[in-house]
């Protein structure tokens, strides 16, 4: 299982993680075996299987690779408590740019990082949007932890800060 590390704009904490993550490919057949539990769907299954999702698990929630759109969430961001975005590799940006949309579209559930998700990011994720990072299994806990701490202030507008600090500063 791999570590979790929640924020939610509190100081950071490290949790149990109570989801479980369905690999891409899976079908509803599967949905029986995980009743009662909380479930986070590939997009494409959830698209196309959320009512039955819905009547069968406990918790429904959505992840997504980072070459798809948040976009086509927009009219269920309502009924989504948790949005996972995939980080293939750590060199894959385009996480960021989906947090960032999701939380611009007006998604306020909890939006994960997953995948190959290291210390050095997640201070920049948490700008972006993300409050939850579930960390590549060789991190360090404690200094990772540490991370939101590496910079006492933004130049750049975030979600959490969305005045430039030039206008802050005035």
């Amino acid at each position: 299982m791999a570590i979790l590390i929640r924020t939610h704009g509190n100081a950071p904490e490290v949790e149990k993680d109570h989801w479980a993550m369905l690999q891409a490919g899976a079908g509803a057949e599967v949905f029986p075996a995980l009743r009662g539990k909380h479930v986070l769907l590939p997009l494409g299954l959830y698209l196309h299987e959320e009512d039955e999702a819905r009547s069968q698990l406990a918790g429904v929630g959505v992840w997504l690779d980072s070459h798809e759109q948040a976009e086509v969430l927009a009219e269920r961001l309502e009924r989504l408590p948790i949005i996972a975005i995939n980080f293939p590799v750590f060199s894959d940006g385009r996480g960021y740019t989906l947090a960032r949309a999701l939380r611009e579209l007006g998604f306020a559930g909890e939006i994960r990082a997953q995948g190959d998700v290291l210390r050095d990011q997640l201070c920049f994720m948490q700008r972006c949007g993300f409050d939850s990072f579930a960390l590549r299994k060789d991190q360090d806990t404690e200094d990772c932890l540490a991370a939101f701490e590496d910079f006492s202030a933004s130049y750049t507008t975030t979600t959490q800060q969305p005045q430039p600090l030039f206008r802050r500063r005035s």
